[in-house]
């Protein structure tokens, strides 16, 4: 019956050697909900200018734009020889975009920031765990120690028993062949004459 409580001893113990832990955050869920509309329009944006459709609908534009200039393909141009007012929309668009891209990198800086907070936070939770881990381990060790050393003092106790099982048995085996014999006597065993 003893064994029996100190085995649910043992149970109890490990159970309350269990933890609990908040759960991981989801950035790229929390880094969406947090964006503005002008955030997003400045993202987009940013992505837009940043690919080769875009540079080529530039480039098109601008061999457009100088082709029927130069040439003097429509009758009424424009914009004559040095492009003045091409290189003044070039320059407006330079500022614009430059503004929008800065905002989508400080979006982008921010969503670093963000990240290297959760990256710490996630560090932190692993050390915690690992901590709680190293404590289990350590208590399971001493679980075990405990054990161990039971089962070794039951096995003393076996063989204290055991030889002392035997002493009695040696002693009762010296006493009896003195006193009574240890079996039936046994007829004479007669050999019938051929």
């Amino acid at each position: 019956m003893s064994i029996a409580r100190e085995i649910e001893d043992i149970a109890r113990d490990l159970i309350k050697h269990q933890h609990d832990h908040p759960p991981v955050r989801d950035l790229n869920r929390e880094i969406e909900r947090r964006q503005t509309f002008a955030d997003r329009v400045a993202g987009d944006f940013a992505r837009l200018v940043g690919s080769w459709p875009f540079v080529l609908a530039q480039v098109g534009i601008m061999v457009v734009w100088i082709g029927l200039n130069a040439f003097n393909l429509i009758h009424q141009t424009w914009d004559r020889y040095p492009f003045l007012f091409l290189n003044f929309v070039l320059t407006l668009e330079a500022a614009l975009w430059v503004s929008v891209t800065l905002m989508a990198l400080n979006r982008m800086a921010d969503r670093d920031r963000l990240r290297a907070q959760h990256d710490f936070e996630l560090d932190v939770k692993a050390e915690e765990e690992l901590k709680a881990l190293m404590n289990h381990l350590m208590h399971q060790d001493e679980i075990l120690l405990q054990i161990v050393n039971r089962l070794d003092r039951g096995d003393r106790e076996m063989k204290r028993l055991a030889r002392r099982l035997e002493q009695l048995i040696e002693s009762n085996n010296n006493a009896a062949p003195a006193s009574k014999p240890t079996g039936p006597e046994r007829p004479p065993i007669s050999v019938p004459a051929p």
